[in-house]
């Protein structure tokens, strides 16, 4: 799952009462993109930009719980969003997606079918999002200081051997995961008393913690800075090509599968235009550019075909489908599970 944006301002006032589908000149000819950081090659906005005069503001965020704290906020529109399915989920049930008229599309059918039908369970239509790159989440590490059978399981993010050489993610659903996991409690868990137990283990675990990062990890760990690192699996392929030393797993007790997808938000100026780059970005030669960026699965099964095999049988890549099998894709939570995960996310951070 992973990455995200920061929104820019926007038309307000008539224009913005106006909504999605109204016609006036500058939004005929400008995007507001918001987009996890280190999520899109930016050759794809200048080619986009070249070849349909329609300009693309594109910003960053670095976790979902920040994006929906920003869109909801309402000061700022945007009309084009990525981010992870339990937000997009989210977002749905709320009312605050418009549905895409994949029929317009000249690229679609790019798209895995079996990854659509996989999204079903936070889209069950198929209708409001669309699969932009999938993969898990494990544990990125240096085989000159961790051995392949100490990182089989979560246990060893508690290792007081590595203390200040154990990088966290900070984002709580993902920081959350292998607390859960080696408690053998379901990452979609809504009961109070198993996520207070998962927090205790966190709180436990944090004065071995080097860092809770999001996109300074791969190059923390490229340059060697600490011995492992919670990680999503795109991220990994990234700093193994940088240092022969990383490898990359997912641990026995399971962990989560992520599929990030783009939406069109209510904030939308122009419906047409966000169609319109969505439907690009599921061109061959534009995904290939963003899979060679982003080092991350894609869905996009025109670039699976012009692959080597070396690469499609990258496993932190494209992961095997017994990994797939042990590993379960977020589910939204209700207003007090979330409030409750808040809350304990700053405590473990008070701490």
């Amino acid at each position: 799952m992973k990455k995200y944006i920061v929104f820019p301002l926007l038309l307000l006032g008539a224009f913005f009462a106006a909504g999605c589908g109204t016609k006036n000149t500058a939004d005929d000819n400008s995007l507001v993109v918001l987009n996890y950081g280190k999520y899109m090659d930016s050759s794809v906005l200048k080619l986009f930009e070249q070849e349909t005069g329609i300009h693309v503001k594109l910003e960053e965020y670095e976790s979902p719980e920040e994006m929906y704290t920003k869109y909801k906020a309402g000061s700022i529109g945007y009309d084009l969003i990525c981010t992870s399915d339990y937000m997009v989920e989210r977002l749905i049930s709320e009312g605050e997606v418009n549905k895409i008229d994949f029929s317009s599309f000249s690229n679609y059918q790019n798209i895995d079918p079996s990854i659509i039908d996989a999204a079903r369970i936070f889209d069950p239509d198929a209708s409001y999002s669309m699969p932009y790159f999938y993969g898990t989440l494990g544990i990125l590490y240096n085989t000159t200081m961790v051995t392949d059978d100490e990182v089989s399981s979560w246990n060893i993010l508690w290792d007081e051997h590595y203390k200040d050489s154990i990088i966290m993610q900070n984002s709580v659903r993902d920081s959350f995961v292998p607390a859960l996991r080696l408690l053998n409690y379901d990452i979609n868990t809504e009961n109070e008393t198993e996520l207070n137990n998962a927090v205790d283990l966190l709180i436990k675990q944090k004065p071995l913690v080097y860092a809770y990062y999001v996109d300074e990890t791969s190059d923390e760990m490229a340059a060697g800075n600490a011995a492992m690192a919670l990680v999503y699996s795109g991220e990994a392929a990234t700093a193994m090509e940088l240092n022969d030393d990383l490898s990359y797993t997912v641990p026995k007790e399971g962990s989560n599968l992520w599929i990030d997808s783009w939406f069109i938000p209510k904030s939308c100026k122009n419906q047409e235009n966000a169609e319109k780059f969505l439907d690009f970005l599921c061109r061959e030669d534009v995904a290939m550019k963003n899979f060679d960026y982003v080092c991350y699965a894609t869905p996009n099964l025109a670039v699976i075909d012009a692959l080597d095999d070396e690469t499609l049988s990258d496993t932190t890549i494209f992961p095997p489908q017994e990994t797939l099998d042990n590993c379960t894709v977020y589910k939204q939570f209700d207003e007090s599970t979330t409030s409750l995960y808040s809350y304990l996310w700053k405590k473990l951070k008070s701490e």
